[in-house]
């Protein structure tokens, strides 16, 4: 080190200093801490030496440093042990501002006043945390320092010192960080996220901002623990985590509540049209494979949202509703998005009610099988029939499947469940005249019990009836982990001669490699390729063939599911699928309708259904409020399409006129009548309706309340809406 005790000035005379005491060291205890305008005490020579050598010692010990400056702020003296440290030397900074060595306050959020703004009032400072302003030095300093002031009482500069605390400040750091993210994936925690939604809504609410939260449920996790151990369940969440940072973009508004639960705040979007498509990426994100510590995982996530201030305006209400909205989105089959209503409260408890209920409808014998015909392409000939579960409820009539499976998947009631499918379908199968196949879904959950081939075994036994007129569907995602007990499940279920068809495939889980070991007879094409393949523009076309072409090299058959128009018959048959379900050839039909075309011999059917795709459309019976002027006519919607309706209840509409349709909850849609046959008129929105997330339809944007009650105090007890012109009177009907 340097002599410490050197001393740099600008013009000061130095003359006695030097000999007494040479040096910042000899001049301390002179000046220092001397008040405005007093003269200087002179110590004596011994108590000087003893001072700078103090000093000295305490300097070259590491645990503080010295520094000074000009009246202009400018480096007279600095430690050099420290100046090396900053990457300089103690000369290279002389004449250097004091307050360069420091970054500014507000680059690393610090709330205190600024260096620059101490020195400039003269103040004195104590502990002051700055951070080095070097490149690749990133020390934290406590600077202290005093002015002190010349014989006529003029500022001559600043004296002062200076600690390392960086050990200490990342320890805080650290503590924070633990305090306010997972330590896991970085993200932020449940304490974290909580009281960033609860400021956003609050200055949100007096802004009259819209803000949305996403809740996130990872689908099929706990089998990758299971499977894998926990340390790969870690590693999985890891990626989670960088997936949806890729989606989302700001760090700060993901976070990992616990477990495989995550929620995303999303500021100033209430456009649900955007969201959906968030939703459906981030679902089609999460459900790419992995690869974890070797192995290749499969999941899935399922998505609950809600938007303030429509569906709640404090974080309770809000985080209770996307909670709700997640629990519709999994009992709804998982993998998909829901948005938050207000009839999801009785849904829950609906759902809760069919819980029981299922446990005992198979005892009731509420349960029963239609099947629905596999014709082939080319000659529309009838080789086979998928049977398809069907639960009509005594009170609720009939239910739907993708309502009751998820439901018996969590209740661990889809094992006795299915087996009943798989005996039932055999017994019917085996009575058919000729040799129609039956397809048999089987759920992952029934897949990964090792008694799955003893019970198919069982079942074609009992029956009579032959292994290869017996088809197990199996979707992908059996294939969660490429596991040795996945490869001997298959052997097994093909020694016993049965056929396996690999069902949805392309529905986000795809992967060639497990097509070149699992022993697929058949690809079924998923119907959400066939629906979007006629749409100008579309890929899907190219998509199919390209699955069709892969089939025919494996030696495997492919069926494209869902056909319901000529187009896209003719589009199917064109790119040679083999075979095509849907109701272009027939619904399900019941085992008595099936046996009587059996009977007549070879089961032809002939195509029928509309010329060209159209716009799905919701067979509903709902009421609606139809707006005009300052009159609500009430009147039932059907046929609902993501462009247009019918509305029944009033009679006489000229075509031409304007309509606000009023579905509920804020969500208004102008509409235009298109069509007018009495009391039935056709409209066309005008702004398209957008996905709910469960196979319904919803209003991209919805009236704010803060709107709302706006409207509502200038116009006492109604909603001041647009008026249109109409161009004669009508009647409600």
């Amino acid at each position: 080190m340097d002599n410490p005790s050197r001393i740099i000035s600008d013009g000061q005379d130095q003359d006695s200093t030097e000999e007494s005491g040479r040096g910042f060291f000899g001049k301390l205890g002179s000046r220092m801490a001397r008040p405005r305008g007093e003269a200087p005490a002179v110590p004596s020579g011994l108590d000087t030496r003893e001072a700078r050598l103090l000093l000295q010692n305490y300097e070259e010990s590491g645990r503080g440093w010295f520094w000074s400056t000009d009246a202009k702020g400018r480096i007279t003296y600095i430690t050099d042990a420290v100046a090396r440290l900053m990457g300089r030397t103690g000369t290279g900074l002389l004449g250097t501002p004091f307050t360069d060595l420091f970054l500014p306050v507000d680059s690393h959020g610090e709330r205190q006043r600024t260096l620059p703004f101490l020195m400039t009032k003269q103040s004195k400072f104590d502990e002051l945390p700055l951070r080095s302003a070097f490149e690749g030095d990133d020390r934290w300093w406590a600077i202290s320092g005093r002015p002190w002031f010349d014989q006529g009482g003029d500022m001559a500069g600043y004296r002062g010192s200076g600690t390392d605390i960086t050990a200490q400040r990342r320890s805080a750091e650290d503590a924070s960080r633990l305090a306010l993210y997972d330590s896991l994936t970085g993200l932020a925690n449940r304490f974290n996220i909580s009281k960033k939604l609860d400021t956003t809504l609050a200055a949100f609410s007096q802004q009259q901002r819209s803000c949305a939260i996403m809740l996130l449920d990872l689908d099929r996790f706990k089998q990758v623990n299971d499977t894998l151990g926990h340390p790969a369940g870690d590693a999985l969440l890891k990626q989670v985590a960088e997936r949806l940072l890729k989606i989302v973009g700001d760090k700060e508004m993901v976070s990992r509540l616990g477990g495989d639960e995550f929620q995303i705040i999303l500021p100033d979007v209430e456009d649900r049209g955007k969201l959906g498509d968030m939703a459906a990426d981030i679902i089609g994100s999460l459900s790419q494979p992995y690869s974890v510590e070797g192995s290749r995982c499969i999941i899935g996530a399922s998505v609950g949202v809600a938007i303030a201030p429509f569906d709640g305006q404090t974080s309770d209400d809000l985080v209770r509703n996307a909670d709700l909205a997640l629990y519709a989105a999994k009992g709804n089959g998982r993998g998909r998005f829901r948005f938050y209503s207000s009839d999801l409260h009785q849904a829950a408890e609906d759902r809760r009610a069919l819980e029981e209920d299922l446990r005992d409808a198979l005892t009731r014998g509420e349960m029963e099988l239609t099947y629905q015909p596999v014709v082939q392409a080319k000659t529309n000939l009838v080789t086979g029939v998928e049977a398809l579960i069907r639960w009509t409820h005594p009170e609720r009539g009939l239910i739907s499947p993708s309502v009751f499976v998820p439901i018996a998947e969590e209740t661990n009631l889809i094992w006795p469940l299915g087996e009943w499918v798989l005996r039932k379908a055999c017994e019917d199968a085996a009575r058919w005249p000729g040799d129609l196949r039956v397809a048999v879904n089987v759920s992952p959950i029934q897949f990964a019990n090792e008694d799955l081939p003893k019970v198919v075994a069982s079942a074609l036994g009992a029956a009579g009836l032959s292994p290869d007129r017996l088809e197990l569907e199996i979707t992908e995602n059996v294939f969660l982990s490429d596991s040795a007990e996945t490869a001997r499940m298959f052997k097994a279920l093909k020694d016993l001669g049965v056929r396996l068809a690999l069902d949805d495939f392309g529905t986000g889980y795809s992967s060639l490699g497990y097509l070149q070991s699992a022993p697929f007879d058949k690809i079924k094409i998923d119907q959400s390729f066939v629906r979007g393949a006629t749409v100008p523009g579309s890929r899907n076309g190219a998509i199919i063939a390209a699955i069709v072409a892969l089939a025919e090299a494996l030696d495997m058959e492919t069926t494209a599911e869902g056909i319901e128009s000529h187009d896209q018959l003719d589009l199917i048959r064109n790119l040679h699928v083999s075979h095509v379900q849907g109701y272009i050839y027939s619904k399900p039909v019941g085992n008595d309708e099936l046996v009587d075309h059996a009977e007549a011999g070879s089961w032809m059917i002939k195509p029928s259904g509309p010329a060209k795709q159209r716009n799905d459309r919701f067979q509903m019976f709902r009421k609606v409020g139809a707006i005009h002027g300052n009159h609500r006519y009430n009147v039932v919607i059907r046929n609902l399409s993501a462009t247009g309706a019918f509305i029944e209840g009033i009679l006489d509409v000229p075509t031409g006129t304007r309509f606000v349709i009023d579905f509920g909850e804020g969500q208004l849609v102008t509409a235009t009548v298109r069509r007018s046959m009495k009391h039935q008129q056709g409209i066309e929105f005008e702004q398209t309706m957008v996905s709910d997330g469960n196979g319904g339809l919803c209003t991209r944007h919805r009236v704010s309340p803060y709107l709302i009650a706006a409207a509502t105090q200038q116009t006492p007890g109604q909603l001041a809406l647009p008026t249109f012109t109409t161009t004669s009177d009508w009647k409600a009907a």
